[in-house]
């Protein structure tokens, strides 16, 4: 068996009839044709010849490409295997594909050209290399033997511009190439092709373009190489600052499915009940807790493939490919900070491959990161002002705005495969990560924050401070009544009489002021672990089918931790750090494909693959420790007759309830077909077909249509329509939770609910339905040569009925009391609501513009990059729920102007990026310029009228990479050389941002960084 990945024009062209593949293709893997494509190969179309039968891998989504094995001793350079032959002079399609067959090996070469070329004869006994170099003798052809012996066949022009860079670097060829023109398996369940053979948007990133930066998680590094992947910080907003969501052309996180070495990954635990806008309510992929030292490529398609791959799929797949190396291996040291002085990094990563066997390997990485937080915070308005009152407790700043701290990350991956036999290969990865993480939160007030320090009273408007009468209301030592005002209340006389616990007053009477007297601000984070791991067997089957049989586990889990908080109801019997819970998501896949090339009335064969899915996902909730939740003995609680005043659960994030802890599951199954065929030379077709069922709401069936047509040899248009959907999570079936956030009358307890909950159903919730997408896509290529090709596609996504979260729904006296009758005292805790609601619809269009250019200059190779996108999102519709307004019931929509507006415009409309890639001898730079357009904040997603209206930013990297010796290679770099910010925060007074949040280009500054990395056999 082979673990090949290759890329060719036309998947199987004519070499496949003429050869009679279909009928020896287990004949051709019996005999071990193993080759690698040389890397000169992905310049422009390439054909594959084959003798006896093309040595096609039968379900190349999960091939694996064996870096360091040598082909087969028919093709390999170092062998002097003779063999017979009898070629005539003629086109040099035919002739290669008749050498290829007499020398029973497999060759590649670029087929558009090779049909212009006239080859010599060949007659006698010679070797391999000796044929081809008679064969192709004074032709536009030459022989390409890469470092492992690999033969391929390439044009004498492309070769020129590139031989001063192959013969001077060391670095393996493949990495050289430009980040975004390499072949990929993801689009397609036929034969790998490149960016510019897919009939669909999509880009293909080596290891070396995602390493080649500051960023030092996968994430971040996706973003910066892909403008219509948005990735902001996430400072303040709940569990989103812990599993920052990822938006792929202006779609929510859970809207892009992620696949690892092609087989579906399992979603994060972590629900974003605080998204940004876009996000809110999503349950979408934790990227972050991949190791990018692990992987060899990411392929990002940029198109719906709902019915090839199943929910989710409506804004792309991002499928991303481990390193297959058999041997050989590298550690890296990295260390780096903020021009602020803050957020120093430290990571260390290793990466080793070992032999199984003649043919086999696994292949291993380790990563470990540590990284301090940042602060680009001012002072609180409000905290200054008790600083002006001669409160000198308070700290500066109160509350902090920036990247969170990351205490410790370590992420792991394997990737095996081997032989089982000649006609059969077993394969098997797996990936896991823990991460501890932990930032801060809003600044509790020690005059007006509700609950802990004051109570307000609803009918006056006066506002006291809360004291805790220990010995019981109306009984023993009564305690003094304070009443708040703009008076530094420690300088208050009843206060002090409260504060001096040497007197029986005091011992008996205890405010939090005691405690915190310059206020608090809790510190709010949790511990991520994650894992996955599949396996499967690959076998040749007779006829020419080919089966792919696999099975896949994936665990999410997130345990909450909230720190330097109380709950304030248990008085001074509270604890100050909770366990508020946790939240896990088990995901189960089974996978049986079948593969195969069969001849039609077309001049090329017909790839079909049919297949079947089963799934079953499980969202857990587990209660919080008991003090995160308990109403304690001094709790506000009339309907339970405890009337102190104070809040219940741990203060910013309350504990998750024993009532509201379970797990819930549900099943799916699928079936699929899809078609790809060529109807002439130039006009490709895929048809694609699917049909799955959910045990908790029915089926759904989508489909897809996508075309490529070659108008000449520079121009191809390519176009794709389709429908897909995103079912509705378990978690978001069943979740509840509690936070802090800000609604329009300041910070408040906002809950969180399922549709299904009685308090949802109070204020009109329905069941969750599926989304359902219609998309289009049109675009043009253009390749002028191998070393030039540019991309332009348009495309439109109408997406109805969108799962998201209402805004937040203010709870009425009448409501609380409502649900109070009807068995929910809870009700009493909660200011205001959220639910779960297929809520809205929108229409999604957007332009992706690629140019790939590489050139040689005075010595120097260089790959210059252009991407550019612009995506443009408007709210078409929004559900009405009916409302008492004025004594009359009218319709109104949940969502707020400011929340639409946050959905339309809060990522920017237009991105880009321009990457230049320089390498002679042994330096090597990399510049990047990034444009970021304008944006909209609404600033604490209070829809409050504190709307900020962010301008455009243009940042600048540049890194440095030198090989001090031949196996160690040093770094320098800079992300966002010049310090570029964006405009302050017009309201950075309000809570202490000093930079809007959300700003698409980061509020933290320059980033520098330095790095050794050895590379050892």
């Amino acid at each position: 068996m082979h673990y090949s990945n290759f890329a060719i024009s036309r998947q199987t062209k004519k070499a496949i009839e003429k050869l009679h593949a279909l009928a020896c293709l287990a004949g051709c893997r019996s005999q071990k044709k193993i080759w690698k494509p040389s890397i000169f190969s992905i310049g422009s179309p390439l054909h594959i010849a084959s003798g006896v039968c093309l040595c096609l891998s039968a379900t190349p989504s999960l091939s694996a490409q064996d870096e360091n094995r040598l082909p087969s001793e028919k093709t390999s350079a170092t062998v002097p295997n003779a063999f017979s032959f009898s070629i005539p002079a003629q086109n040099a399609n035919e002739a290669l594909t008749e050498l290829a067959k007499q020398a029973n090996t497999t060759l590649l070469f670029p087929f558009d050209l090779a049909k212009k070329v006239t080859t010599n004869a060949v007659s006698g006994t010679f070797t391999l290399n000796e044929a081809l170099a008679q064969l192709l003798e004074g032709t536009e052809l030459a022989v390409v033997t890469d470092e492992s012996g690999a033969l391929s066949i390439r044009s004498r022009a492309s070769l020129t511009a590139k031989n001063d860079k192959y013969e001077n670097e060391e670095q393996p060829v493949e990495e050289q190439a430009n980040g975004l023109e390499k072949i990929a398996v993801v689009g397609t369940r036929n034969a790998p092709r490149s960016a510019v053979d897919s009939p669909v948007p999509l880009d293909v990133i080596d290891a070396q373009a995602l390493s080649s930066q500051g960023n030092s998680d996968v994430l971040s590094m996706l973003s910066a190489m892909v403008p219509s992947l948005n990735v902001n910080d996430q400072p303040i907003n709940d569990a989103s600052s812990l599993v920052r969501p990822a938006n792929l052309r202006g779609m929510s996180s859970d809207h892009t499915l992620l696949l690892l070495n092609g087989k579906r990954r399992h979603r994060s635990a972590v629900i974003t009940f605080l998204g940004g806008g876009l996000s809110d309510g999503a349950q979408g992929p934790d990227i972050s807790v991949i190791p990018a030292y692990a992987l060899k490529q990411v392929e990002v398609l940029r198109d719906g493939a709902s019915a090839q791959y199943g929910s989710d799929a409506i804004a792309g797949v991002i499928n991303f490919v481990l390193n297959d190396a058999r041997e050989g291996g590298s550690a890296a040291l990295k260390v780096g900070g903020f021009s602020e002085g803050d957020g120093e990094l430290f990571q260390i990563q290793l990466n080793k491959g070992f032999a199984l066997g003649e043919h086999g390997f696994l292949n291993a990485t380790a990563e470990y990161r540590q990284q301090n937080g940042t602060s680009r915070s001012v002072q609180r308005n409000d905290a200054q002002a008790l600083i002006d009152q001669g409160n000198s407790f308070i700290a500066s700043p109160s509350q902090v705005w920036g990247a969170l701290d990351v205490n410790e990350d370590i992420k792991l991956a394997l990737n095996t495969g081997a032989d089982l036999s000649s006609t059969s290969q077993f394969y098997s990865f797996a990936t896991a990560a823990r991460r501890e993480i932990n930032g801060g939160f809003y600044f509790r007030n020690p005059q007006t924050r509700e609950g802990v320090f004051s109570r307000t009273n609803p009918n006056t408007g006066e506002r006291r401070l809360i004291v805790a009468d220990l010995d019981g209301l109306d009984n023993g030592i009564a305690c003094p009544s304070i009443t708040l005002s703009n008076d530094n209340v420690l300088d208050n006389a009843n206060y002090q009489l409260i504060a001096d616990n040497s007197t029986e007053l005091g011992a008996n009477c205890f405010a939090f002021n005691e405690w915190f007297p310059g206020g608090f601000t809790p510190r709010f984070g949790g511990t991520i672990t994650d894992a996955s791991i599949a396996m499967g067997v690959k076998q040749e089957l007779s006829g020419g089918w080919a089966m792919d049989i696999s099975a896949a586990l994936g665990y999410s889990d997130i345990e909450y931790v909230i720190s330097n908080t109380v709950n304030p109801s248990l008085g001074p019997q509270s604890p100050t750090t909770f366990s508020p819970g946790g939240v896990s998501q088990v995901e189960r896949t089974l996978n049986l494909d079948f593969t195969k090339l069969i001849q039609t009335i077309f001049d090329d064969p017909v790839s079909i693959a049919v297949g079947v899915e089963w799934r079953k996902e499980t969202y857990f909730q587990k209660a919080g420790d008991e003090a995160s939740y308990i109403a304690g003995p001094f709790a506000l609680e009339p309907p339970i007759g405890l009337s102190q005043g104070f809040s219940i659960g741990s203060n910013g994030f309350p504990g998750y309830q024993p009532q509201s802890a379970g797990h819930w599951s549900r099943s799916n199954w699928a079936m699929y077909a899809d078609l790809e065929f060529y109807v002439s030379d130039s006009w490709q077709f895929g048809v694609a077909a699917r049909v799955e069922h959910f045990s908790d709401f029915g089926s759904t069936f989508d489909g897809k249509l996508s075309t490529r047509y070659k108008i000449n040899d520079t121009f191809a248009l390519r176009g794709s329509v389709n429908s897909g959907f995103k079912a509705p999570t378990v978690g978001q079936s069943n979740v509840i939770n509690v936070t802090t956030a800000y609604g329009l009358n300041g910070l408040e307890d906002q809950a969180t609910l399922p549709p299904t909950d009685l308090i949802s159903l109070q204020l009109g919730a329905t069941p969750l339905t599926p989304e359902e997408s219609a998309n289009f896509s049109l675009g043009v290529v253009m390749q002028v040569s191998e070393n030039f090709f540019a991309t332009l596609d348009y495309f439109n996504i109408r997406l109805s009925d969108r799962i998201s979260t209402t805004s937040a729904i203010p709870l009425t006296d009448d409501d609380v009391n409502a649900l109070i009758a009807q068995g929910r005292p809870d009700a009493a805790r909660y200011n205001s609501a959220k639910y779960f609601t297929n809520d809205f619809d929108t229409k999604t269009q957007g332009v992706d513009f690629v140019v790939n250019y590489n050139f040689a200059l005075n010595d120097w190779s260089n790959a210059l990059l252009v991407a550019y996108n612009w995506t443009d999102t408007q709210v078409e519709r929004v559900t009405l729920y009916p409302a008492l307004v004025d004594g009359e019931i009218q319709y109104q929509p949940n969502l707020t102007s400011a929340r639409i507006r946050m959905l339309e415009d809060n990522l920017p409309a237009h991105r880009g990026s321009v990457t230049l890639e320089q390498s002679k001898d042994a330096w090597a730079f990399t510049w990047r310029l990034n444009y970021y357009g304008k944006f909209y904040e609404d600033h604490l997603d209070a829809s409050a009228g504190l709307d900020i209206y962010g301008s455009a930013l243009t940042t600048f990297d540049a890194q440095l990479a030198w090989k001090l010796l031949p196996d160690v290679q040093l770094t320098l770099g800079a992300q966002n050389l010049f310090d570029a910010l964006p405009d302050e925060n017009p309201y950075m007074g309000e809570v202490g941002a000093l930079y809007p949040p959300t700003s698409p280009g980061g509020i933290n500054g320059a980033f520098y960084y330095a790095g050794i990395e050895y590379t050892f056999k």
